[in-house]
């Protein structure tokens, strides 16, 4: 069995289009908008909804559905599944529908829709066969069916030309063949580049969480090998690494030969062209090599005291007071970098305050100077040349805390107190943290060599790492 159909809504529930759905019925897709849209209502936030609602038949005799549902940007994405088919195949459907539509967009919004309805409506037809299975789902396929929006292709269409018709049929444009003219399902025939170049971008996230003794309970590295190919002809890569034996539970694009991974731990493949994920995998730290794990604990000082083997350091440490008191509480928290060569970015430090919580203040600092001070009664601050700002969302309870750049080992505070209008406070027992750092990965893939053969030119490859950090520090 498939997916019944795909609906998109706006910021507001109303629908902007939908697939055609397997069911006879047009109340089918209705009941699932208002199942959504009512549920979305009676929530306090849209996050506390369930992504998969239950539906209930929509006439006697029926089996009742379910309902997938995402965000993104200011629309909604729902769709809806029946009888044994895995909500998980649905979400990944619609992540898929959402990665062509920014490749084809770039930026999503409602009204980008609304002014390329015939394009999103071609994709829903190319995307999604009559019985709910995807059918072609890679970009680079796509598009040689659907043409990208373009000045030039308006005009055509404005003219009387049918320029989809054109390319179809293998004429004009400059077409090698028309679409499924290569033989290779996710790269076109007949490329060419004036200068051939592959860039490469490890990138590694870390998902943890620590007590409020400052044991880390549970952590976890997951990565991906984000590509971006522009080489002419029909390449075969081959790509090795220097510690292939830290990455594990590897999910590969399709180019990727499998069979060669694993007899000897290389990446054999003809690439896409432009950006596709190489693959996403999952780094242990039990298989690192030892120069890896040498190199670690270098950059990362003092080591954290009862981790698990199989835990990855927090490149931070938080230290946090939290006075309860009637009707109002104050709290103190200080946030250290443990980097001694590295800096953190982006940094944002998120605490619920509970409900009812008001009359923020706050100062912020960066260890000892450089103090920036909040007013009564206001929403957000900064903390002068520091580098740091706060800012309170008064409709989520939230005190977010910014810190731009946190050179390595050093050391920032913020302080403050709230009233509420209950006896006793309910605060959050947690700060959500999340963190960036370039240059540098949990894992230390290296990247050994990249060499092509079928082709006869000089390739330039391009490496870097990022890391992104999303930590739930306990007090």
């Amino acid at each position: 069995m498939g997916i019944d159909g795909l609906i998109l809504l706006d910021n507001v529930g109303r629908p902007i289009i939908q697939s055609g759905f397997r069911s006879t019925s047009p109340t089918y897709p209705l009941l699932h908008i208002d199942v959504v849209n009512g549920a979305l209502a009676k929530a306090a936030h849209s996050g506390d909804v369930d992504p998969v609602i239950y539906v209930g038949a929509y006439a006697i005799g029926e089996k009742p559905s379910a309902c997938c549902h995402v965000p993104c940007a200011d629309m909604r994405f729902l769709c809806a599944i029946s009888g044994n088919v895995d909500p998980l195949f649905g979400f990944a459907f619609l992540q898929t529908f959402i990665d062509i539509l920014q490749e084809y967009f770039g930026t999503l919004s409602a009204a980008t829709l609304r002014e390329n309805f015939d394009v999103i409506y071609q994709l829903l037809e190319e995307t999604l066969d009559s019985g709910g299975h995807p059918l072609t789902t890679s970009p680079n396929a796509l598009r040689d069916i659907v043409l990208p929006p373009s000045l030039l292709n308006k005009l055509l269409n404005v003219a009387g030309a049918n320029i989809n018709t054109a390319i179809n049929s293998g004429s004009g444009l400059g077409a090698a063949g028309g679409p499924f003219s290569s033989p290779i399902p996710w790269r076109k025939a007949g490329l060419r580049y004036t200068s051939n170049e592959i860039y490469l971008d490890i990138v590694e996230e870390l998902r943890a969480i620590v007590n409020k003794n400052s044991v880390t309970l549970s952590s976890s590295v997951l990565g991906k090998i984000e590509a971006n190919a522009k080489l002419s002809g029909t390449p075969d890569c081959i790509l090795t690494f220097s510690n292939p034996n830290v990455l594990a539970d590897c999910a590969f694009h399709p180019c990727v030969r499998l069979q060669r991974w694993t007899q000897n731990k290389t990446f054999s493949f003809v690439p896409p062209d432009g950006k596709f994920i190489l693959a996403e995998y999952r780094y242990a730290p039990n298989a690192s090599s030892s120069s890896a794990a040498s190199t670690s604990a270098a950059s990362i000082t003092p080591p954290m005291t009862n981790v698990a083997r199989d835990h990855v350091t927090i490149p931070f440490a938080m230290k946090t007071n939290v006075d309860l008191q009637d009707y109002n509480a104050s709290f103190d928290i200080t946030l250290t970098s443990r980097h001694t060569t590295r800096p953190l970015e982006n940094v944002v430090i998120e605490l619920n305050l509970g409900e009812g919580a008001s009359s923020i203040k706050c100062v912020a600092s960066r260890g000892t100077g450089g103090l920036g001070r909040g007013g009564v009664g206001m929403d957000m601050g900064a903390g002068g040349n520091s580098g740091a700002s706060w800012a309170f969302d008064s409709r989520k309870k939230v005190l977010k805390w910014e810190i731009s750049n946190a050179p390595p080992s050093s050391s920032w505070n913020i302080r403050g107190s709230f009233s509420t209008p209950i006896i006793t406070p309910r605060p959050s027992h947690a700060l959500q943290v999340r963190y960036e750092m370039q240059t540098y990965t949990f894992s230390s893939l290296k990247v050994e060599q990249l060499k092509i053969t079928g082709e006869n030119y000089k390739l330039y490859k391009g490496v870097r790492g990022r890391s992104i950090g999303n930590v739930e520090w306990r007090w």
